[in-house]
């Protein structure tokens, strides 16, 4: 089975405590990126969890060829705003309820 490199915007506390353990044991997901708006968080969770990146920006990371898929666990205001930025990217997505904060 392939693997997909996902990439990972945020270093929110349901992603650290729930998500990403579960991408972990996955058997079809490499923790490839994470990327956060303080490097230092970033590679906080790049060591934890052993992503083979860490980037000091979200914008890195979506300019990275090797990321294939994007987790966003961002705050629900953002949600949309990088969604639109992750599929301009050419990622797929996997994002935190709600998609975004109404039907407009």
């Amino acid at each position: 089975m392939r693997k997909i490199n996902w990439g990972v915007l945020g270093t929110a506390g349901i992603a650290y405590g729930q998500t990403i353990p579960g991408m972990k044991i996955a058997d079809n997901c490499n923790l490839y990126a994470i990327a956060g708006r303080n490097i230092e968080k970033a590679n906080d969770f790049k060591n934890t969890f052993g992503f083979e990146k860490a980037y000091g920006s979200y914008e890195e990371l979506l300019a990275d060829e090797n990321v294939e898929a994007v987790y966003i666990p961002l705050p629900n205001h953002l949600h949309v705003e990088w969604i639109k930025k992750a599929a301009e990217a050419g990622k797929h997505i996997l994002c935190e309820k709600p998609m975004a904060l109404n039907k407009k």
